[in-house]
């Protein structure tokens, strides 16, 4: 049944895809799917089927792509229809990743392995391996593409490599327990504490820790919009607000229950947070700090990852 659902929503996913509409594709793990949004009509409009309990997630213009830990299954998915492309099981804990489109990389962090890896976005095949730091999570490329960052959580430190030569830059120490991180638009790296509850800014081109910034119990994910980051805390039920000029804490909003995956849209107007425990998304005005709705998703939203997309008309 939910196959045919998938087929026949198809035609609704690309309709909306045409009429230049936000996007969101959120992981459900314990749901075992992935539950696409219209972020602007403020309602699901597909659910895919991604067994294995999928929680990473890195959306492209061309495909989806999820890592289910449970079965080690990482997949490309067809932007329209959901079907897997592609498949591999990996031989460790895959968990966080993040799509190089320009160079055809996707990469995957090994959980138990201290390891990157580095596969074809085509065939998913492993192309070449990273050393990290013990217990890599989260994973990001920078905007102009240059430096590819792992934040390796038992380790206490983040690593950065060169996206286009994949060797090692730097190594940096980071607050207790990192887990997710991005880059903001002016290319320093933010990264969630979920051991010291702060977030360490660090300038990737100096290789440099530029500050530890307070903000709620447990952070994890990050993003950006209208020169201000947003971290979500786990365990306040809250989103942290940053002003990214003078890196001062401005506001903390309540969220549903258990955030954890946080995005912003391509226009920066607005920004969607996946709240584990309540099945919802909780969307607010990047500017006005408001709730403007919430939307229900499958069970145990994560979207751990960049999980947005605006298609052009």
């Amino acid at each position: 049944m939910r196959r045919a659902l998938n087929l026949a929503t198809a035609l609704i996913v690309a309709g909306t895809l045409c009429s230049a509409r936000d996007l969101a594709f959120v992981t459900c793990q314990t749901g075992d799917a992935v539950s696409v949004l219209d972020i602007t009509a403020g309602e699901e409009i597909a659910r895919w089927s991604v067994p294995g309990k999928p929680a990473g997630i890195a959306v492209s213009e061309t495909a989806v792509f999820t890592v289910a830990a449970d079965s080690k299954t990482v997949r490309k998915h067809d932007l329209l229809s959901g079907e897997p492309l592609v498949s591999v099981q990996l031989d460790g804990g895959p968990i966080g990743l993040t799509h190089d489109t320009a160079r055809g990389h996707l990469f995957v962090s090994d959980w138990y392995n201290a390891r990157i890896w580095v596969l074809d976005d085509t065939s998913l095949q492993v192309v070449a391996e990273l050393a990290v730091g013990a217990a890599p999570a989260g994973l990001a490329l920078s905007d102009d593409g240059r430096y590819l960052a792992s934040a390796d959580r038992d380790a206490d430190q983040v690593s950065i490599f060169d996206a286009e030569t994949l060797r090692l830059r730097t190594r940096l120490e980071a607050g207790s327990r990192p887990f997710g991180l991005r880059f903001a638009p002016d290319g320093r790296l933010f990264v969630g504490n979920v051991g010291s509850n702060d977030v360490t800014v660090i300038d990737a081109l100096n290789s440099e820790v530029l500050a530890a910034v307070p903000v709620g119990a447990r952070p994890y994910g990050v993003a950006f919009a209208g020169g201000r980051a947003f971290v979500t805390n786990q365990y306040e039920d809250s989103l942290s607000v940053i002003d990214l000029a003078t890196l001062e804490p401005m506001a903390k909003l309540e969220t549903g229950e258990y955030p954890e995956g946080v995005d912003a849209t391509a226009d920066g107007t607005r920004i969607v947070v996946a709240n584990w425990f309540d099945n919802t998304v909780t969307i607010f005005d990047a500017e006005s700090l408001s709730v403007i709705e919430e939307i229900d998703t499958c069970d145990g939203p994560r979207a751990f990852g960049t999980f947005l997309l605006e298609e052009a008309e």
